[in-house]
């Protein structure tokens, strides 16, 4: 299942900046809108895995995972 974010992006002089509006610390910058948003991509990923890491090892043993829809 595939979960939608909100890219916000600008064109900066010759650079394009944009964050993922619903994760704090996924912002990229890139030479293209095209570059931007697919780095975007891999940073939300690599974001949310680590985020998914850190609560299991938070958790520590005997946890369960509930899905949560707002």
């Amino acid at each position: 299942m595939a979960n939608s974010y909100t890219a916000i992006t600008k064109q900066d002089g010759d650079w394009w900046i944009g964050w993922i509006e619903e994760i704090p610390g996924v912002n990229c910058q890139e030479r293209s809108r095209r570059e931007l948003l697919e780095s975007l991509k891999i940073a939300l990923r690599e974001a949310l895995e680590f985020n998914r890491q850190e609560a299991i090892r938070a958790a520590a043993a005997d946890y369960t995972e509930e899905s949560v829809t707002v």
